[in-house]
């Protein structure tokens, strides 16, 4: 016979968990694991103490060098990712204004090509256009 895996809730029984989370560490716990690694003299204790808590040695340099810093408030869990903008009100206000202006020239220019294209089809029929006032500059 085949080996047949159980099945539960109609998905075969597995040891592996869903969803690996990211350890996340308290400011106090990071602070009580520098003091234990401080308090680390004996050889292999401070390889003891990593691997007991689970953590790498480029982590507790890093703690190390944040608690330099800053202390306590350094050692706080910080946010991933960029940091939110916040967006003045005054900004959005011009940035509007400027693609207006933007759609406005667009619309001005395409308008006076299409005056050109008209005065030379009527140079090409021979049809006479009255005089137009040209715009000062």
């Amino acid at each position: 016979m085949a080996n047949v895996m159980p099945l539960t809730a109609g998905r075969p029984a597995t040891e592996v968990s869903e969803k690996a989370r990211r350890r996340r560490f308290s400011a106090a716990d990071k602070s009580r694991i520098l003091r234990d690694a401080d308090a680390c003299t004996k050889p292999g204790e401070l390889g003891a103490l990593l691997r007991r808590e689970g953590i790498y040695s480029s982590q507790l340099s890093k703690w190390r060098k944040r608690m330099k810093g800053g202390a306590l408030a350094a050692l706080a869990p910080k946010k991933r990712g960029p940091e939110a903008r916040v967006v003045d009100a005054r900004d959005r206000e011009i940035a509007e204004l400027q693609r207006q202006l933007s759609h406005a020239t667009k619309r001005a220019e395409r308008a006076e090509a299409l005056v050109e294209i008209q005065k030379k089809v009527s140079l090409l029929l021979g049809i006479a256009l009255p005089p137009s006032e040209e715009p000062k500059s």
